[in-house]
C-alpha cells in the first residue's frame, strides 16, 4: 500500500517555518507582509479558498486585505483596483480570485498584475522565470507538488514524468519545473493525446490535473509509480453537510495498493497551493523590506 503524501502535515509545517520569519522581521522593526485578494461575485467554492487564504494569513502572521466586488463590476473598474495594489506599496502581493465573471478577461486583468506582487505566479513574466537560473515568483500549485516531492525525499532525476493535464496553472508549468528544477524526462499530455494509458503506464511519476473525477484508473498505472493527484471536483453528495463532496482524478481506492507514494483528495495537493501562496508572499515581502 503507498506511503499516503499528507499535505495538510506539509502545509502546516511550511506555516511554521513561515510564521518563524514573520517574527524575525518583526524582530527586526520592519512590519508584516501583507496579502491583499480581491473576489469578484459570489460563487461559493471561491470564497471557501478564499477564507482557507486568510485563515492561513492569520496563521503566519501576516496582514491581509479583502476587497469584494459584485459580479457586475465593469473589467475598467476591476483593472482600477488591479492599479491600485500594484502602486500600494503597504501590499506586497495580491491575488484576483478565479473564476471571474464571463464579462472579464481572465488574460486581461492577471496580466495587468504586477510582476513583483504576483503570488499566484501567473503573470508571463513569472512563468517564463521557470527556466532561467534566475527564478520570480513560482506558479503557486506546481511549487506546491515540487514542495511534496522534496519533502518526501522523492527522486526526479532522470526519472520519467507523466503529467495529464497542460494547462497554464498546473500541467505547463509544473513540467517545466520538473525538466528544470527536478532534471526529469517529461511527457505532457493533454486533450488531444491518442492512447493515454500507454504514456501514463511508463511513468514513475504520474501527475493528473485535469479535473475529471475517475480519469485515473488502476490499469493506466505502473506498479510502484508515485501518484499525484491535483484534479480536485466538487462532486453532488448528498450524505455530506455540504451537499457535495470533493473528489479527484485518479480512483484512489484502486490506484492507491499499487502506488509507492500518493497524494489524497483532499489532503493532498490542495493545502499546498496555499502554503505556496504564503511562501511566495514572504519572498515578495522580503524585497521589499530589505
Amino acid at each position: 500500500m503507498a506511503t499516503i503524501i499528507d499535505g495538510r502535515k506539509i502545509s502546516s509545517d511550511i506555516k511554521v517555518e513561515i510564521k518563524a520569519e514573520v517574527d524575525a522581521l518583526k524582530n527586526k522593526g520592519k512590519r508584516a507582509p501583507h496579502l491583499a485578494i480581491i473576489i469578484v461575485g459570489d460563487d461559493g467554492a471561491s470564497h471557501t479558498y478564499v477564507g482557507g487564504k486568510i485563515k492561513a494569513c492569520a496563521a503566519v502572521g501576516f496582514e491581509y486585505t479583502l476587497m469584494q466586488f459584485a459580479e457586475s463590476i465593469s473589467e475598467e473598474k476591476l483593472l482600477k483596483h488591479v492599479h491600485n495594489m500594484n502602486t500600494d506599496e503597504d501590499i506586497d502581493g495580491f491575488i484576483v480570485q478565479l473564476p471571474l465573471p464571463a464579462h472579464i478577461s481572465v488574460d486581461r486583468v492577471t496580466e495587468s498584475i504586477s510582476s513583483e506582487k504576483d503570488v499566484d505566479g501567473f503573470a508571463n513574466e513569472n512563468f517564463g522565470s521557470i527556466t532561467s537560473n534566475y527564478p520570480l515568483l513560482m506558479p503557486a500549485t506546481p511549487l506546491g507538488v515540487m514542495e511534496l516531492l522534496k519533502r518526501y525525499e522523492i527522486e526526479t532525476e532522470g526519472k520519467n514524468c507523466v503529467i495529464v493535464g497542460a494547462s497554464r496553472l498546473v500541467g505547463a508549468p509544473l513540467a517545466l519545473m520538473l525538466s528544470k528544477e527536478g532534471n526529469a524526462t517529461v511527457t505532457l499530455c493533454n486533450k488531444h493525446t491518442e492512447n493515454l494509458a500507454s504514456h501514463t503506464k511508463q511513468a514513475d511519476i504520474l501527475v493528473s490535473a485535469v479535473g475529471l473525477p475517475g480519469l485515473i484508473t488502476k490499469d493506466m498505472v505502473k506498479e510502484g509509480a508515485v501518484v499525484i493527484d491535483v484534479g480536485t471536483t466538487r462532486v453532488k453528495d448528498d450524505t455530506k453537510k455540504t451537499g457535495f463532496k470533493l473528489s479527484g482524478d485518479v480512483v484512489y481506492d484502486d490506484v492507491a495498493p499499487l502506488a509507492s507514494f500518493i497524494t489524497p483528495v483532499p489532503g493532498g495537493v490542495g493545502p499546498m497551493t496555499i502554503a505556496s501562496l504564503m511562501i511566495n508572499t514572504l519572498r515578495a515581502a522580503q524585497k521589499n523590506l530589505l
